[in-house]
């Protein structure tokens, strides 16, 4: 998956989480719930031996950047990924809210916008 300055991030999906392995070992994990179109990202975690080296965001991107390769989307409840996401605009167009994404339409009269369930539109997200 994603190789950054010897960082390796692949998808563990039988256990529902991207792993961050440095020089063979394991350094950290974002865990997800899967959903059908996007994954709700809940919480992310670096190893204390492996903090200040960079991991939690090589962990956000090989995520993202694996999100976005397979054609899906991401609502990041964790508030790391939150935070990430909000500080690199080029990322921002993976954020769905729980109901999933409403693409190339507008809602129709007397049809609800998912803009409200939108992280950061009211709560938990980006």
């Amino acid at each position: 998956m994603s190789n950054e300055a010897g960082v390796i991030v692949r998808d563990s999906p039988d256990e529902h989480r991207y792993e961050a392995w440095l020089d063979g070992e394991l350094a950290g994990t974002a865990e997800y719930e899967p959903r059908d179109g996007w994954l709700i990202f809940t919480h992310t975690v670096v190893l204390p031996a492996f903090g200040g080296r960079g991991v939690g965001s090589r962990l956000v991107v090989g995520a993202l950047d694996d999100v976005r390769a397979r054609g899906l989307f991401a609502t990041p409840q964790c508030p790391y990924f939150a935070a990430w996401i909000k500080a690199h605009p080029a990322y921002q167009d993976l954020v769905v809210g729980v109901r999933g994404p409403r693409r190339g339409r507008p809602p129709q009269t007397g049809e609800a916008s998912d803009a409200s369930e939108r992280p950061g539109a009211g709560g938990g997200g980006a």
